[in-house]
């Protein structure tokens, strides 16, 4: 009775490590290739016929969904303030075309000019987002801290800078 509820246990042990390697071998983009995961016995994926994975839709819509709803809810809650609602529309817009230009990057062949252009867009648009963020949040902070505030936006943005245009990765290309 002992060598059988061994087996068992193996037997069970053996499919929850099954699962655990395809949780950790899925892409986290769903429309990666499916070539990209291993197809060595271990990892297995739940791709589509067309080759995408199920439900690939359902992260980006659920979350554009509450980006949507946080800033409805965002300018409902600012009474009118004109400056309150160009700041969120700002955001909201800003966001869009950074997840769009981030999504065509992606999409985009290695080396070509259009993948070039999008790194320059995902670089401003993300350093508007900073900027704007930082002078929210300088406005309220008192005068010392508020420098600090400018120096860390500073920072985040020569930081994107530097990564996005002057490192090269190490097969030699740019990131």
């Amino acid at each position: 009775m002992a060598t059988v509820q061994v087996v068992v246990q193996s037997a069970i042990a053996s499919k929850q490590a099954d699962n655990h390697y395809a949780a950790v071998a899925a892409p986290l983009l769903g429309d990666e290739e499916a070539s990209s995961i291993p197809n060595d016995g271990h990892h297995k994926a739940d791709i589509n016929a067309d080759g995408g994975s199920r439900f690939s839709w359902l992260p980006p819509f659920v979350g554009f969904f509450f980006l949507t709803l946080n800033s409805a809810t965002a300018i409902v809650r600012s009474h009118g303030d004109a400056a309150a609602v160009a700041f969120v529309c700002f955001s909201y817009a800003d966001l869009v075309a950074l997840f769009l230009c981030l999504r065509m990057y992606e999409r985009a062949p290695a080396g070509s000019s259009a993948r070039g252009w999008l790194k320059v867009a995902v670089w401003i648009l993300t350093t508007l987002l900073t900027l704007a963020f930082s002078g929210k949040v300088a406005a309220v902070m008192p005068p010392p801290v508020a420098v600090v505030v400018w120096l860390m936006a500073f920072a985040t943005v020569a930081g994107g800078f530097v990564a996005f245009f002057v490192c090269k990765e190490k097969n030699g290309g740019t990131i």
